[in-house]
């Protein structure tokens, strides 16, 4: 296989073959992201995407039921792009279940119906679209190049091309300073999104990012375990996104959590308040991103 740099994947496609169709990602600046700064983003040939494809076929056979089109954000790809790299999934693997992708709303927004539609039938399953926050204000400031708007027109795009949206969020990404507003506005943004999936993560920064130099200098503070779940409180108390599957058991989290908006919202309210009570945090060192 043609992997460059640290391969990264969403939890949810552990067990996928990992098709690596872009190198890096194209936007690249955000302030708390490490991910792919080992890498200049390009676009991989249909050559080389179909070599990859033919040696996964040598090596599991017909054994593929997901397959996962890295990195950072493979829907940056044209449609025409997109629908060949599909087809050639299909010819090496037919009986594929799912195919996933990350995707900037900006990407999605570019796309006609039409396209998503097609991509759709094509086998493209699911879309994990990075929200990370519900405030202007931190969306700006860890220099994310997406509005709440954008956000919103994009899982609505998805969700008339019948296609799945798994939304990710990050606790404590504002620090203490915009607590309140992370939690309340991120409730906002997710009752109008009202996404498939929900996936919240909790904030770790790696050395160099820009973020990590703020929390260096004192300009930011990270929120402790306690605030973390005060955060996630504020959430749960103020969402509003019936039947949306939501996790929070992240290995970056301090409290595993999992349910399904609204119904199981007490009984996740029930568990952090046990946590806050009884000190159960998971500590630093088993933490991971």
């Amino acid at each position: 296989m043609h992997y460059e740099g640290m391969i990264y994947r969403p939890p949810s496609e552990a067990y996928s073959l990992i098709l690596q169709v872009t190198a890096g990602c194209a936007h690249n600046k955000c302030t708390f992201c490490g991910m792919y700064k080992d890498k200049q983003f390009h676009l991989k040939s249909l050559q080389t995407i179909e070599e990859d494809l033919q040696e996964a076929r040598h090596f599991y056979g017909s054994r593929v039921d997901r397959i996962f089109l890295a990195d950072g954000d493979a829907l940056v790809l044209s449609p025409e792009k997109l629908m060949k790299i599909l087809t050639l999934c299909r010819k090496y693997f037919p009986d594929v279940k799912r195919i996933a992708s990350y995707g900037r709303a900006g990407d999605i927004l570019r796309k006609t119906d039409r396209d998503l539609a097609v991509l759709r039938e094509m086998g493209l399953g699911i879309v994990y679209l990075g929200a990370e926050s519900g405030s202007e204000t931190i969306l700006k400031h860890i220099r994310k190049n997406v509005t709440t708007e954008e956000l919103i027109q994009a899982a609505w795009k998805l969700e008339t091309a019948r296609i799945a949206s798994s939304v990710t969020l990050i606790s404590g990404l504002g620090g203490q300073e915009f607590l309140e507003e992370h939690a309340l506005k991120s409730a906002d943004l997710i009752s109008v999104m009202k996404p498939d999936y929900l996936g919240f993560l909790t904030l770790m920064l790696e050395p160099g990012t820009p973020m990590k130099e703020e929390v260096a200098s004192g300009q930011m503070k990270l929120l402790t375990p306690p605030q973390v779940v005060e955060e996630m409180e504020l959430f749960l108390q103020h969402v509003d996104s019936d039947g949306t599957v939501f996790r929070s058991n992240h290995a970056s989290n301090y409290i595993s959590l999992r349910g399904t908006l609204n119904k199981d919202i007490p009984l996740m309210l029930s568990q952090l308040r046990r946590a806050k009570e009884n000190d159960i945090f998971r500590t630093e060192i088993m933490r991971r991103l």
